[in-house]
């Protein structure tokens, strides 16, 4: 699918992209051309623009993720931007499918995280630690699949796998995430869990910017079309 068609949010300011499962955000050690680079491209032959783009990355999910990611287009933006992720002013809703329904339905998960950078693994305690930074999110069960279950999850803190490894704590592993506990891959490498839906408050504007992701790949099979899902 091309990046064209992944537009989600185009204004002056911003540009939000429905990322693809398997796509890198930022560029890393295996070399494969990062999401910001394509925006990039995209910005520069659709506005004829001579010389390097600016393109600055709001916020982060991981390669075997899909769904929204939020660019700014200016480094005013990207500073107002940054101020609204500081003081947790964007709404994050995600999507995941789950191996195991939750034994409670609906619950506020509040843990704390260490990140094992060497195994690029996040590690979760239930209580406070030392060297463990604190994690919020919620989440409700919103649909039961044949074999699995969906879940509607709110993200109030932005942690490394912070989604993977607190549902998985909570006995609720994502469907293909063998590093956190999944009995098996998904087909295309992806994990069940999609950034479904994004909402702030315009940095220049300021009115109310609500957008919501399609599902694609292995989500979008097992879940249908049928939007919006909540």
């Amino acid at each position: 699918m091309q990046l064209d068609d992944r537009i989600l949010y185009e204004d002056n300011h911003l540009i939000i992209v429905n990322k693809l499962a398997g796509e890198i955000v930022q560029g890393d050690k295996t070399g494969d051309i990062p999401l910001v680079e394509s925006v990039k491209e995209y910005l520069k032959t659709k506005y004829n623009k001579p010389g390097n783009v600016f393109c600055g990355l709001v916020h982060r999910i991981d390669r075997p993720v899909s769904g929204a990611v939020i660019f700014a287009k200016t480094s005013k933006a990207l500073a107002r931007m940054n101020e609204l992720v500081k003081n947790r002013e964007i709404t994050k809703i995600y999507l995941a499918v789950v191996e195991t329904a939750p034994q409670i339905s609906e619950q506020r998960l509040t843990d704390w995280l260490f990140r094992n950078e060497k195994a690029n693994k996040t590690v979760v305690s239930h209580t406070e630690k030392a060297g463990y930074v604190k994690a919020e999110l919620a989440y409700k069960v919103v649909r039961q699949l044949t074999n699995y279950t969906l879940l509607e999850v709110e993200l109030y803190t932005g942690r490394h796998h912070q989604i993977r490894a607190q549902l998985s704590a909570n006995g609720t592993i994502i469907k293909g995430d063998l590093k956190y506990g999944a009995r098996r891959s998904n087909r295309d490498g992806s994990i069940s869990l999609h950034s479904y839906k994004v909402a702030f408050e315009h940095p220049v504007s300021h009115r109310l910017v609500t957008v919501i992701a399609p599902l694609s790949g292995e989500m979008a099979k097992m879940l249908g079309g049928d939007f919006p899902i909540l």
